[in-house]
């Protein structure tokens, strides 16, 4: 997750949403994205759906059987959809999305046993952290007036 946390900060610093994430393999990092949304202007700048179409070029498949995916925040509907679909074996967040949290708080997308595939979703790693981060950047964007 602290990984995750440097992509989020890295977003911060060139003033999008900072969230970040990044895939494990074997234990290992082996890919990285946040949010460039701001940047793109585009809806699919998300961290998470960077990650998996980087991952799926790299691999070459879309199905990321094997892989843990590690993301600051709780993914939305759309995130959580493409984590979905990817077939990624974990997902692991930090803190909840109180607004479009897709993994219970708001939606039940990745938690629900109707779906053709599941993830292994563990929540909450390094939460105080995370939401600071969050918290932080829209304080300054409030004070800045957006």
């Amino acid at each position: 997750m602290k990984r995750a946390i440097e992509e989020a900060k890295r977003a911060a610093s060139a003033d999008e949403v900072p969230i970040g994430a990044v895939a494990v393999l074997d234990g290992e990092v082996i890919m990285r994205a946040h949010n460039v949304r701001e940047m793109t202007q585009n809806i699919l700048g998300h961290a998470e759906i960077l990650l998996l179409d980087r991952l799926s070029k790299k691999t070459k498949s879309w199905r990321l059987e094997d892989i843990a995916i590690y993301v600051t925040c709780e993914p939305c509907p759309m995130c959580a959809g493409a984590l979905l679909q990817a077939r990624i074996s974990q997902l692991v967040y930090g803190c909840r999305n109180f607004e479009s949290g897709a993994c219970g708080t708001v939606f039940s997308v990745l938690n629900n046993e109707k779906a053709n595939s599941h993830i292994n979703v563990i929540g909450g790693i390094l939460e105080d952290q995370c939401a600071k981060l969050l918290s932080s950047f829209f304080k300054m964007k409030r004070q800045n007036h957006w």
